[in-house]
């Protein structure tokens, strides 16, 4: 049975090149998410209709909450605390000194508190990103293969399986998530042909089925836990980036898009492309833990 109940409409005409990150925090009932190249934080509040944005000092992939107040940026320098109420930023932990062209650009939470996320080339060519998780005594520890842009990672609703996703191979893999956080028994769990799109960042429902938004693909697709495409979801327009779920109930979804490899006729055709979207569905999300290691 389909879980869509509404078309994906723009609720934020930002026309931002790059939007990515989406999370809901429930602490403030609000949408968090970022502009990359614009070097943007945005907040959305649904009840009110209120829109903040802060500046970010570099390209910045995600925020996340910390348990106690504040998040947790990805930037392209590394891991740095951000703190909303004076738009100030303290840097943390940089996974990748030796590559100073890569940045971070994707990431969650685990039910244990643990930070996830990946590094990608910036150029988006050389393959030198790869999965993370930031331990206990805030040192940033390699958990994947290198590849040139990674998306998620996401986790199963018992925190036990991790989905990491190759954009540029259309790859979506899934691993095994050890007691001490190591990932084991890594394999595929889908592929996405190129023409059809590529495979951004990968998100996972109450029933631990996974979605993904499609860059160039104009759609998100959502999957079941045994790798089966159950859904597609069509956007008016053609990169999507990455949903989360939110607002009562968590079953509104809230999509980012982006119009940064556009070509002005593109634009013209689909003007909303950029902006922040959402659409209800029938299956809720997940809640999004707040960090609690290594912070």
């Amino acid at each position: 049975m389909a879980v869509q109940r509404s078309e994906p409409v723009s609720i934020w005409a930002l026309g931002g090149p790059l939007l990515e990150g989406p999370v809901w925090v429930a602490r403030d009932a609000a949408l968090w998410f970022t502009d990359i190249k614009r070097h943007r934080i945005y907040r959305y509040d649904p009840a009110s209709g209120e829109r903040s944005e802060w500046a970010a000092p570099d390209q910045v992939g995600f925020v996340l909450p910390i348990a106690g107040g504040g998040f947790v940026a990805g930037l392209k320098t590394g891991l740095a605390r951000f703190d909303p109420a004076d738009g100030s930023f303290a840097p943390l932990c940089d996974p990748e000194p030796q590559h100073p062209n890569n940045r971070l650009n994707d990431a969650t939470v685990d039910p244990l508190g643990r930070l996830w996320f990946g590094t990608m080339d910036d150029g988006e060519a050389t393959v030198s990103g790869c999965i993370y998780r930031l331990g206990a005594d805030g040192a940033c520890v390699r958990e994947s293969d290198l590849c040139s842009i990674t998306n998620g990672p996401a986790l199963s609703p018992d925190g036990r399986i991790l989905y990491h996703t190759d954009t540029l191979g259309g790859l979506i893999h899934a691993c095994d998530v050890g007691e001490d956080g190591r990932l084991s028994n890594r394999r595929l769990f889908a592929a996405i042909p190129n023409e059809e799109g590529y495979p951004d960042g990968p998100t996972v429902d109450a029933e631990g089925c996974v979605w993904t938004g499609l860059y160039k693909g104009g759609a998100v697709r959502r999957y079941s836990p045994a790798g089966e495409l159950l859904e597609v979801i069509r956007f008016p327009v053609s990169a999507i980036t990455k949903i989360a779920f939110g607002g009562p109930g968590l079953k509104t979804v809230y999509a980012t898009t982006a119009r940064k490899h556009c070509t002005p006729e593109e634009v013209a055709k689909e003007p909303r492309e950029g902006d922040l979207f959402a659409f209800e569905v029938a299956v809720p999300g997940l809640p999004c833990p707040e960090i609690r290691v290594g912070v």
